[in-house]
């Protein structure tokens, strides 16, 4: 009986954490938001919206594909990008990023790399890496070195 309890508040709170992000139609944008994602996107394919509450801000995601390769925009309801999520080449990274992503890889293959840009500063490169079936997230700063925390 413990364990069935158990269980289902851990399914609970798993649900409720991927229950954050909803996906929108471009119409439900707030018309600040609209007229971001309209500049933003020029020359882009739009692959959908989402929305979502953190610290208390409501925020849109815009999922671009840029010549071939994904970004993702996050707006604030006033209009304002804050976050930029773009994939870039392994090969087209400083080297020194090469290097400090391989060191925080370990074991693992590297799969994807983007960008992160959080109010129009580069402040990280994120890696999805795998080792058999897993799939982490690894993060280095702009210079390659290791971040003290997770931006």
């Amino acid at each position: 009986m413990r364990l069935s309890v158990a269980a289902l508040i851990l399914l609970a709170l798993v649900t409720v954490g991927f229950a954050r992000e909803k996906k929108i139609a471009k119409s439900d944008l707030p018309p600040a938001v609209q007229a971001t994602v309209d500049e933003q996107s020029h020359g882009a394919t739009v692959t959908g919206f989402t929305s979502e509450r953190k610290k208390g801000k409501k925020l849109y995601e815009a999922s671009l594909v840029v010549n071939g390769h994904a970004k993702d925009i996050i707006i604030d309801e006033s209009g304002k990008v804050v976050e930029v999520e773009e994939e870039v080449s392994f090969s087209d990274l400083p080297r020194a990023v090469q290097d400090g992503l391989k060191a925080e890889a370990g074991a693992k293959e590297i799969k994807k790399v983007e960008s992160l840009t959080k109010d129009g500063k580069l402040m990280a490169y994120e890696a999805v890496v795998q080792k058999m079936a897993r799939h982490y997230e690894i993060q280095v700063g702009p210079d390659g070195s290791k971040l003290k925390h997770k931006e």
